[in-house]
């Protein structure tokens, strides 16, 4: 069956995408607008106060027209007061002067009247750029508020996207592995049926030739029989023949009839043989399958069963083998040991009794006198005590001066011979 569901990795590359092409309109709008020339802020409006004799005069431009700005402007401004002129301040000295009082200044009204207009219309302009540059920074303002929203709205629903692809994933995942079971599952259950349908097969084919080969040999056996009795009739023909040729002739007669009825009862009842055991093949292969199922299960658990125990007494009886031969092997090699250290420790034993012996010096008089030393010796080979038996003062004092005369004696290296060496008895005779 064909899966017509996208794969994951092509999800995944949709909802990257979209996030990427959001976050991409998002920067472009917010650089536009970090890079739009920022409004530019109202301009201060300044007031100079002006002594009316600083003012210049003003020159009248000869036009083609005898009517001018300047009598248009007269006409349409009506003054409703006199404008106010500012006394200029005045810096006191150490010594205060008489006052003065200065001449009052000619004030040109037609120019004042003027200045004024142009001053309103500075700051009617000035009001004008500061609302527009108000309005520039509010609607930058609402720019970058509606990207920020379009941004969070974006990534919100890229989010959601994103889980939204992932759990589909995961649902997808999910269903592909229960598939991928269930197709494990249904293999192997064909497989195992598979088996034993081939496992039935091959014995009923089995059990088929086996038969075929006994029918086989049975049909042979007949047809020996049925040429040895055809030779023998013929041979019975022969002699009658030579008797009676009529007889002869009307005994082969009867005997090709007899052979024909033989014949047709014997087909008869090979046909009806042969459906009996066709149809007893038919039911032994349904017998033989059940059993070889049955059989099978048993011999598998049996042979579950005798391989578990046969394991388990094959390691018992090495693990039983081991710790004797481990057990064997410590006793010959402590034997072993033992016997080594007593066989040192009888060199040893006869080397320090041959020692003594070359140190003693018999004493006169005393031939025939035994002496008997039971001698200890320390680690180091010096005399620890000395025994000695004899019924002659002095060979008991020359055998016990021999004794420590040949100290040291050389012990045996090996502990156990050393133990064994650190105390002997010799027996010394006078010659």
């Amino acid at each position: 069956m064909k899966n017509y569901q996208k794969p994951p990795f092509q999800k995944k590359a949709i909802a990257i995408g979209f996030t990427l092409g959001i976050h991409a309109v998002a920067l472009v709008g917010l650089l536009f607008l970090g890079m739009s020339k920022p409004p530019e802020p109202p301009k201060q409006i300044k007031t100079v106060l002006i002594k009316p004799e600083e003012l210049k005069p003003v020159t009248r431009e000869e036009t083609e027209f005898e009517e001018t700005a300047h009598n248009n402007v007269a006409e349409e401004i009506t003054q409703t007061a006199e404008p106010s002129i500012e006394p200029a301040p005045v810096i006191p000295t150490a010594a205060p002067a008489v006052p003065v009082t200065p001449p009052a200044p000619k004030v040109d009204t037609q120019k004042a009247k003027q200045e004024l207009k142009a001053a309103e219309a500075a700051q009617a302009k000035a009001a004008q750029q500061a609302a527009e540059a108000a309005k520039r920074a509010q609607a930058a303002k609402q720019a970058k508020q509606a990207a920020a929203k379009a941004k969070a709205e974006a990534a919100q629903k890229s989010k959601a996207e994103a889980e939204a692809a992932r759990q589909a994933e995961l649902d997808a995942q999910r269903k592909a592995d229960a598939a991928q079971k269930a197709k494990l599952e249904a293999q192997k259950k064909a497989d195992l049926a598979a088996k034993q349908k081939a496992e039935a097969a091959s014995k009923a084919k089995a059990e088929a030739e086996a038969k075929r080969k006994a029918d086989a040999a049975a049909k042979a056996n007949n047809d020996a029989a049925a040429k040895r009795k055809a030779d023998a009739d013929a041979k019975a023909k022969a002699d009658a023949a030579a008797k009676a040729k009529a007889d002869a002739a009307a005994k082969a007669k009867a005997d090709a009839a007899a052979k024909a009825k033989n014949d047709a009862e014997a087909k008869r009842k090979a046909d009806a043989d042969a459906k009996a055991k066709a149809d007893a093949v038919v039911k032994a292969k349904a017998d033989a399958a059940a059993k070889a199922k049955a059989d099978a299960d048993a011999r598998r658990k049996a042979d579950a069963e005798a391989k578990a125990k046969a394991d388990a007494d094959a390691r018992a009886k090495a693990d039983a083998e081991a710790k004797a031969s481990a057990a064997k092997q410590a006793a010959e090699e402590a034997a072993q040991k033992k016997a080594e250290s007593k066989r040192i420790a009888s060199t040893a034993k006869r080397d320090f009794e041959n020692k003594i012996k070359r140190a003693w010096d018999t004493p006169v008089g005393s031939s025939g006198q035994k002496a008997t030393a039971r001698v200890t010796l320390s680690d180091s080979g010096s005399v620890v005590s000395v025994i000695v038996n004899s019924s002659d003062p002095d060979m008991k004092a020359s055998v016990e001066a021999a004794v420590r005369a040949a100290a040291p004696y050389p012990m045996p290296s090996d502990p156990d011979a050393r133990r064994e060496a650190r105390s002997f008895t010799s027996t010394f005779t006078a010659q």
